[in-house]
């Protein structure tokens, strides 16, 4: 009795574990819908550590889509990384929409880290990109600022190694500044605004890219600041600025050179009076050596007080003129 218990124990653990491992309700419902593969196919994924689901289910909807794709691609496309039920979805929107796109360009595209999806999607129905607002200045020193709506259908041949939306958009950008900065006067912009598009898609700005500009379309146009102004307003307050360092420096100059000429009086000073403090040692030099007599001093006196007489009168003469202007 206890042998047999342990028996139909051991029993329902197998029947457990295989249904466990082996996807038998996958199976039926891959056989029902026309998908050929067999328990040892499904055996086989868990052993590679592939998810059964993630492979059979993708390729029921490609079958029942009239596409031939076989698992071993699929395995190949999951055990890279690739999103396999998007590739497929992606299939079947291309058919549907008569695009020529093969499993490998697909499972390319995706490994490449772009919706393969999305891109069949912008390839039938184009998309629009708006830029933010791009600001240029004309000849005139005036600014413009302008925003653009750009019309874009995905190239599925250049979607492997193709710039993105950001390259879009900068060239964009560029051609808006280019074509306003060209311009004599900021009135010829705004008069016709249509300008910016027509030199934007002169340039080719789609090469190289992963989408196939269709149009370009000016949303918003507006004027900015007065650039010119603010420049030559700048360029006054620098020019005030560089002069009044000139004239510092000429001030600075002229006080130096002022100080200077100060400390030249001073020094010729000192040298006269150092010159008249020998003038008693000369003379008592020349009495002792019999070179100046008695008289001959006395006349040396005369001499100079009559000289600061004379210089006494000099200096009172002005003052008594400008009283007698005031009586």
């Amino acid at each position: 009795m206890a042998g047999g218990i342990i028996l139909a124990i051991l029993v329902l653990l197998f029947i457990l574990l295989f249904f466990r491992f082996v996807p038998v309700g996958l199976w039926i419902t891959a056989y029902f819908s026309g998908v050929k593969v067999g328990i040892g196919d499904l055996v086989g994924m868990r052993l590679r550590r592939v998810a059964p689901a993630k492979i059979i289910n993708p390729l029921i909807k490609a079958t029942k889509a009239g596409l031939k794709i076989d698992t071993n691609q699929l395995e190949a496309h999951y055990l890279a990384g690739g999103n396999v039920n998007m590739v497929i979805d992606a299939l079947i929107a291309a058919q549907r929409a008569n695009i020529d796109l093969e499993f490998e360009q697909a499972a390319a595209i995706d490994l490449a880290g772009r919706n393969v999806f999305e891109a069949v999607q912008v390839s039938v129905n184009p998309k629009v990109i708006e830029t933010p607002v791009i600001a240029g200045v004309a000849m005139d020193g005036i600014e413009v600022k302008a925003k653009a709506k750009v019309t874009v259908r995905a190239n599925i041949e250049r979607l492997v190694g193709g710039a993105g939306e950001e390259t879009i958009i900068a060239r964009v950008g560029e051609g808006i500044v280019t074509t306003v900065g060209s311009a004599p006067k900021h009135s010829i912009v705004l008069e016709n605004p249509d300008s910016i598009s027509q030199t934007i898609l002169r340039k080719g700005l789609d090469s190289g890219t992963a989408f196939e500009i269709l149009s370009i379309d000016i949303a918003d146009v507006d004027v900015g600041r007065n650039i010119g102004a603010k420049l030559q307003a700048d360029q006054a307050v620098a020019d005030k600025k560089i002069a009044q360092a000139k004239a510092e420096e000429r001030r600075a100059f002229a006080v130096a050179e002022e100080q200077e000429m100060l400390a030249e009086v001073q020094r010729m000073r000192a040298r006269v009076v150092e010159a008249e403090s020998e003038v008693p040692l000369a003379i008592a030099e020349a009495f002792k050596k019999g070179n100046l007599g008695v008289m001959d001093y006395y006349n040396l006196k005369n001499i100079q007080s009559d000289t600061a007489m004379r210089e006494s009168i000099a200096k009172e003469a002005p003052h008594q003129t400008t009283q007698g202007q005031e009586s």
